[in-house]
């Protein structure tokens, strides 16, 4: 009987680790919604064109995390395991590619530096925004179309 009990607590502590992780990104995604929001209601200021382009960034952002969430809350009702070795190599794949293309990303964003004015705070906040759509998008490319054998 104890063994029984032990096999059932352990297998509520992983369920629990999964969901805690799964909660997490829901937390972090409303704390950013909320800045956000502070940001845009409390200026006084009339928005400029690539202020709302920031903002539609951070939102597709957000909404690429909570998709995010809900796959992995999903899959640990599921009792699947939290990563398996698909999505290691899903992950691995494409932060390699993502990073190679946040490479040039970079070297774009200096070269146009040099041409356009802006603050080195609005740039530097561009470059990460842009970063972060860099991986989603090859997170998507590569969950949705596979991966080949090598």
């Amino acid at each position: 009987m104890l063994s029984i009990s032990n096999f059932v607590l352990e297998l509520l502590n992983k369920y629990l680790k999964v969901m805690k992780k799964g909660v997490i990104v829901f937390i972090l995604a409303a704390l950013v919604l909320v800045t956000t929001g502070i940001w845009f209601f409390s200026s006084t200021e009339k928005f400029k064109l690539y202020e709302f382009v920031g903002f539609g960034v951070i939102i597709l952002v957000v909404g690429f995390a909570v998709f995010i969430g809900f796959k992995r809350l999903s899959s640990a009702k599921r009792g699947e395991p939290a990563e398996d070795e698909l999505s290691k190599k899903v992950m691995q794949k494409t932060a390699a590619l993502s990073y190679y293309v946040s490479l040039y990303l970079w070297l774009a964003i200096m070269y146009f530096s040099d041409k356009i004015k802006y603050e080195t705070h609005t740039v530097i906040g561009a470059g990460i925004l842009g970063m972060a759509i860099t991986f989603a998008i090859c997170w998507l490319v590569f969950n949705f179309r596979g991966i080949r054998n090598e």
